[in-house]
């Protein structure tokens, strides 16, 4: 829901420092595994008890995932970067919940399997619906040039992150914080589905 906000801000600062990094040479791909790396190890810290190190590494990582692609409008967008982009973004999601899992398994186990579980229903719900699009030729740029057709909703990536960011502040709300964002990412889900069958129950 906020991400066409945060990208009017966010991206022409990104695209100046994705242009001065393109220049020494650095390729978007490499850009995109460091920042997956750095999310990993937010994780880590996470799961050991750190989460104010946990939340620097977390800012760091999505400061990387927004400038690859700032770095690829420089030197060419190629499908393997969106396709790494993509599962890159999804493993980075998947971890930091475990994270909070493993800090404190008996508090907040359940409700790490359920946001999980959610992000796992969301994002095939995303990926089956992109797949349908690219199959019918549709197009949007709503998000900005994207490697795949990208549908808004309720729970985008800066929700993500911002829930991520009140884990790290407040890891004692993680079960109630995780279970509210939790419905809201499978409403997200559900008004995705929505929109496929109107969209494409007719032939193709």
């Amino acid at each position: 829901m906020l991400d066409g906000w945060a990208r009017r801000r966010l991206d022409p600062p990104l695209d100046g420092f994705g242009g001065r990094l393109a220049k020494t040479g650095i390729s978007a791909n490499a850009v995109t595994l460091i920042a997956c790396f750095t999310g990993l190890a937010a994780a880590a810290a996470i799961a050991f008890g750190q989460f104010w190190l946990g939340l620097v590494l977390l800012l760091v990582s999505r400061l990387g995932d927004g400038l690859d692609g700032a770095v690829a409008k420089v030197n060419g967008r190629t499908d393997l970067g969106g396709y790494l982009d993509i599962v890159l973004d999804f493993v980075f999601y998947g971890a930091i919940p475990v994270g909070f899992v493993l800090a404190d398994p008996e508090a907040n186990a359940i409700a790490g399997a359920v946001l999980v579980f959610s992000f796992y229903v969301n994002g095939s719900s995303f990926l089956a619906y992109a797949i349908m699009a690219e199959r019918r030729k549709l197009s949007t740029d709503a998000r900005g040039a994207k490697s795949l057709f990208f549908t808004t909703g309720l729970a985008e990536a800066s929700e993500t992150i911002a829930i991520f960011v009140a884990f790290c502040l407040f890891p004692a709300w993680f079960p109630p914080l995780a279970y509210a964002f939790a419905a809201l990412t499978f409403y997200t889900a559900l008004s995705r589905i929505v929109l496929a069958w109107r969209t494409f129950g007719g032939p193709a």
